[in-house]
């Protein structure tokens, strides 16, 4: 009997059941290893893949998935859904997720246009600067190397853990922010570093030796300064709305004859799950002399 025969009348080789499900060998074979597709049995001598015609159906809906891009981690999850219902819902949650990062592509898209043929995409004119002075303050901190698509979780996270711990650091005593020490975007990945404010700066450092230094943590005292800012909408944090945004805080400072004093940040000053689309929710940031 060849490997492209029935075994039985159940169980079929991987080359008639390529032939069935419309995949080619190697494909069955990858998602063999990654748990997608596991043959019904293994021939413990010749390692040839055996199939029961029932999982060309699965098969299948595999490939279809593959097809709308959708990562292996995804497609995994969507056909171990406990019922078609939860799969259905799975499927929904990543075309959502496709269909924001397309919008906000489409906007990059037309914001870079502007640039390229030297013609104003109107966005940076949305945009009004003004000044705040700053004192003295205690922060304690969180750093990372994050990416840009890595960064919005990271932020929500890094935030919630460092404003738990303010609670044994004299409280949180202003909004949080994060610094941007260098580029975070899908290449480049920082480091972008979160700070929370706290009342307590010997109370901070204990903490801070009690964490031991875990998730890079620190604690430092940032100097009073002045910073240039311009307030944002939860929906213009997307990009290239908050990429407008910066570029229209530098011009502006540039205009006032000033100079940038260090890195550029975003201070959160909302609660960001209860603010809708269009509520201020970040003020954009830099230092300024």
């Amino acid at each position: 009997m060849t490997e492209d025969e029935a075994v039985d009348e159940e169980l079929l080789t991987i080359g008639a059941f390529a032939a069935r499900a419309r995949l080619s060998a190697k494909a069955l074979r990858l998602y063999d290893r990654l748990g997608l597709l596991v043959p019904a049995r293994v021939d413990e001598a010749s390692g040839y893949r055996y199939y029961r015609a029932e999982q060309v159906e699965r098969a299948r809906t595999v490939a279809l998935l593959r097809q709308l891009d959708m990562p292996l981690a995804r497609v995994a999850e969507v056909v171990g859904a406990a019922d078609g219902a939860a799969a259905a819902d799975r499927l929904a949650a990543y075309w959502a997720d496709v269909e924001s990062r397309v919008a906000g592509q489409r906007a990059l898209a037309e914001y870079l246009r502007g640039r390229l043929s030297g013609r104003s995409s109107g966005m940076s004119e949305k945009f009004a600067v003004e000044t705040v002075d700053v004192p003295e303050r205690v922060v304690i901190a969180e750093t990372r190397h994050v990416l840009a698509d890595e960064l919005p979780v990271w932020i929500r996270s890094a935030l919630g853990r460092l404003e738990t711990a303010a609670r044994e650091c004299g409280g949180v005593t202003a909004p949080p922010f994060v610094v941007y020490h260098a580029e975070v975007s899908p290449e480049s990945d920082g480091p972008a570093e979160a700070c929370v404010p706290v009342g307590d700066e010997a109370a901070a450092r204990a903490w801070l030796a009690r964490e031991g230094r875990t998730r890079a943590t620190s604690v430092r005292v940032e100097p009073a300064q002045r910073l240039a800012f311009t307030r944002i909408t939860k929906a213009q944090v997307a990009h290239p709305q908050i990429l407008a945004a910066f570029e229209a805080l530098e011009e502006w400072i540039a205009r006032a004859g000033l100079e940038q004093a260090g890195p550029c940040r975003e201070v959160y000053f909302a609660d960001w799950e209860a603010a809708g689309a269009g509520d201020p929710v970040c003020d954009v940031a830099f230092p300024v002399r």
